[in-house]
């Protein structure tokens, strides 16, 4: 699955399907994306291959404090991906909207839905949460399998934040 910015100098590739997709009705994502809810497919960055120029990573903050890099297209500044605060480099959470076929990544879960706005009607059949959740009960088993496998990147990119090296 390909995509990419408005001015297509950016432009990926998703080498597998995602991890899940999460369709983020939190205050922050709001706000950041400027529309009622955040949809993000998030997938393993080493499954993310670059096809055109390559993104600018801009640093913003986040609600916890601990900011993203936040990836856009140094031309048209499309955010394209974000790598948050507790995996790093490893993960990215691409935009679901820069996917060339975005209706092919519809959301696993809705996340945050305490806070999502009174007007927007969740789907009966998509599982939806008050707040985050617990991966075990909604990831699938290929999708967990993935995560262990990448589980030690992600802990020496959290061990590298404690000490001061990322």
């Amino acid at each position: 699955m390909e995509g990419g910015c408005d001015c297509r100098a950016v432009r990926y590739r998703m080498e597998s399907a995602p991890l899940i997709v999460h369709c983020c009705h939190c205050r922050w994502c709001q706000r950041e994306s400027g529309a009622s809810f955040a949809l993000n497919a998030m997938i393993e960055a080493s499954r993310l291959t670059h096809l055109g120029a390559p993104p600018q990573l801009v640093q913003t903050p986040t609600h916890s404090g601990k900011g993203q890099d936040i990836a856009r297209c140094p031309k048209c500044w499309v955010a394209l991906w974000s790598h948050y605060s507790g995996a790093g480099p490893v993960l990215a959470f691409v935009r679901v909207g820069t996917v060339d076929e975005p209706a092919a990544l519809p959301p696993d879960i809705h996340i945050y839905t305490d806070s999502k706005q009174p007007w927007v009607v969740l789907p009966a059949a998509t599982p939806a949460v008050p707040a985050y959740y617990d991966r075990e009960k909604y990831w699938s088993r290929e999708s967990l399998e993935r995560r262990r496998a990448i589980l030690p990147q992600i802990e020496a990119y959290q061990a590298a934040l404690r000490r001061g090296d990322a």
